[in-house]
């Protein structure tokens, strides 16, 4: 089979046309019916049962997921299922919300007259606003397209892109008006990489105790190689008998001295340290040293406290395996 290649360009940019216009065109669908439907959402005192055959199946599914990662407890229940036994999932305390392009879906109006008997509130995602789902529904939010994007008319394309498009200005809507933040998000997100980089401070990950590299001004600088090279954090730490900092040497400051031409067994590493350095808090979130190590250019950070006496360091290596770099 020959592929045309203009042809084939030219239908994928009529499909991300007739998309783009079926999501604009909502936005006029923005009023008081979505207003409602945010409302029964916000006042719901147990959780949202998101529910829906095939392809709005999947679309709602994805609102269901999306719900529940900002901040409103929801789950997906498959219509089929629901008419043998998942029923009993819904109580009286949730909302529902049931998406079909048609609103005559078999599997969601053989469903209708329990949820009506539950007595909780019904908001519809449908593409014909005259249909049972519709007119049942306590409020209806309408998302129909003019046409699908498939040039046979047949495959649900752009209708599941305006659902799944409402289904989220639905979720953001309520998000913000639950005042949810992006702590909160990272809290329901502890294994993703926005979680790690919300919620890890730098005290979680830092080196302390005997695997902080320091030593003091008048050791010498063959001394204090050793010291960076038995610690590994491609730094040494240079403090005082009360762990103040006083300067720190790095990897690259071992290069630059030995350009200078300068004698390393004749030098104490207090005459080549770089002083006035970088430092890092413990209650910071280890992103916070990320962006200063990036915008300095620097591989490693010791850690003070409030009295600025070190008790901590860490690396740029630590932070990628804390999944925060």
């Amino acid at each position: 089979m020959t592929m045309d290649a203009e042809n084939t360009r030219s239908l994928a940019l009529a499909v991300l046309a007739i998309e783009a216009e079926a999501v604009s065109a909502l936005a006029a669908r923005i009023d008081t019916d979505f207003l409602a439907a945010c409302e029964h959402i916000l006042a719901c005192r147990g959780r949202v049962v998101v529910t829906g055959m095939g392809k709005s199946g999947h679309i709602a599914g994805k609102l269901a997921a999306t719900l529940a990662s900002t901040g409103t407890p929801a789950f997906f229940v498959h219509p089929g299922e629901a008419s043998h036994g998942d029923l009993g999932m819904i109580t009286r305390d949730d909302a529902v919300i049931a998406l079909s392009n048609s609103g005559e879906t078999a599997e969601l109006v053989m469903i209708l007259p329990i949820i009506r008997r539950l007595g909780v509130p019904l908001i519809a995602m449908t593409g014909n606003p005259a249909s049972r789902l519709a007119r049942e529904a306590t409020v209806n939010l309408d998302v129909s397209v003019s046409r699908e994007a498939c040039p046979l008319g047949l495959a649900p394309t752009s209708s599941t892109t305006a659902a799944l498009a409402m289904g989220d200005a639905l979720a953001v809507a309520v998000l913000d008006a639950r005042g949810f933040t992006a702590d909160d998000f990272a809290r329901s997100h502890p294994g993703g990489r926005l979680g790690r980089r919300l919620l890890i401070h730098v005290g979680d990950i830092m080196r302390t105790g005997d695997a902080i590299p320091r030593i003091q001004s008048d050791a010498p600088l063959p001394d204090a190689l050793v010291e960076i090279s038995r610690k590994g954090l491609g730094m040494v730490i240079i403090c005082n008998d009360a762990q103040a900092i006083e300067g720190v040497f790095t990897d690259g400051d071992l290069r630059r001295t030995l350009d200078r031409g300068l004698d390393i067994h004749r030098q104490t590493i207090g005459d080549v340290m770089t002083a006035n350095g970088f430092t890092a808090r413990p209650e910071w979130l280890a992103v916070e040293a990320l962006q200063i190590m990036e915008s300095h250019r620097i591989n490693a950070l010791p850690v003070v406290d409030d009295s600025l006496r070190l008790i901590g360091a860490l690396n740029m290596h630590d932070l990628l395996q804390a999944g925060v770099a």
